[in-house]
């Protein structure tokens, strides 16, 4: 096989949000008029502008990175390279349950406008679901990672959410919070080697946070499996609240082979909310934004470091 991965410290700030910016945040439906466009594209302009305040504070260039959407991001994206650091852009279209092209037959074409760092793709994978349906997805994941090892320098990301069938969730009274501890572990992993079956190679993978150490050590062997040794993890902040996000973090740095996290709405809804209400200035934003994100850093290599 060819030889993927990546196992270098990777600290994503991702805001490659799209349709639940749009409805949550501006609470805006259906096609967008370009002034509000600009509304959504400066408001991400904060996020970055926190990003570049966190690596001049101190977080390591050489680890920092950002995940933003050419829909609202492309300057964004194109600043961000001139300037060296890690970008990462989303391939997939938002916020369908089923994974396909933003730009259809036309995606590579969109890869290579930005040479993104990583192509990142959101899927929603359970490996006991509709077998058509983790079928389809798969056959067009599979074009994905071949066009990118093969026809590309970008890497390959792979976000992957495994979300609850209804037999499952039933098994436990519709306890998520136990599909969360007792289920999803072990779907997540049977996720992943299924996918690898079907000729998906992530560089990447970005796991849903788990609560326990050995849950962790699960995923890395799954990913790490059958000669792929420097495939890397990160974990995701799923929008958790800061207690959870910095339990999530201290665990996952524990484990060789979880080489960072993304964390998102976790550092940046609260500011955006707070100065898009005219309650801090935009500068607090950026500030609060930066602090939160070295925060997360710190807390990722203090738990390595230990």
């Amino acid at each position: 096989m060819t030889t993927v991965g990546f196992d270098r410290p990777l600290y994503i700030l991702p805001f490659d949000h799209r349709g639940s910016f749009q409805t949550k945040m501006f609470g805006w439906e259906g096609v967008l008029a370009p002034p509000q466009t600009a509304q959504i594209a400066a408001a991400k302009q904060v996020i970055y502008d926190g990003f570049k305040a966190a690596v001049v504070a101190g977080v390591p260039k050489d680890k920092a990175g950002i995940l933003v959407d050419e829909q609202f991001g492309a300057a964004i994206l194109r600043d961000a390279a001139a300037h060296g650091y890690a970008i990462a852009c989303p391939a997939e279209k938002s916020g369908q349950e089923e994974f396909d092209f933003e730009y259809g037959e036309d995606f590579a074409e969109h890869i290579e406008a930005f040479h993104p760092t990583f192509c990142k793709v959101l899927v929603r994978y359970n490996p006991e679901g509709d077998p058509a349906l983790n079928r389809r997805q798969a056959a067009r994941l599979k074009r994905l990672s071949e066009y990118l090892h093969d026809k590309s320098r970008s890497r390959f990301m792979f976000e992957l959410l495994v979300p609850a069938e209804k037999p499952q969730l039933d098994r436990l009274h519709g306890d998520t919070k136990a599909y969360d501890a007792e289920l999803r572990p072990r779907l997540m992993v049977q996720a992943i080697e299924q996918l690898q079956d079907a000729q998906v190679e992530p560089d990447v993978w970005k796991i849903e946070g788990l609560d326990r150490g050995e849950d962790c050590q699960r995923i890395v062997a799954a990913a790490r499996r059958g000669g792929r040794a420097t495939v890397g993890c990160i974990i995701l902040g799923r929008g958790e609240n800061d207690k959870k996000v910095r339990e999530w973090l201290a665990t996952a740095a524990g484990v060789p082979g979880f080489i960072g996290f993304a964390v998102g709405r976790t550092d940046f809804w609260e500011p955006l909310i707070a100065w898009r209400a005219k309650k801090s200035t935009r500068e607090d934003a950026v500030a609060e934004i930066a602090r939160r994100y070295r925060e997360f850093v710190d807390i990722f290599e203090q738990a390595q470091a230990a």
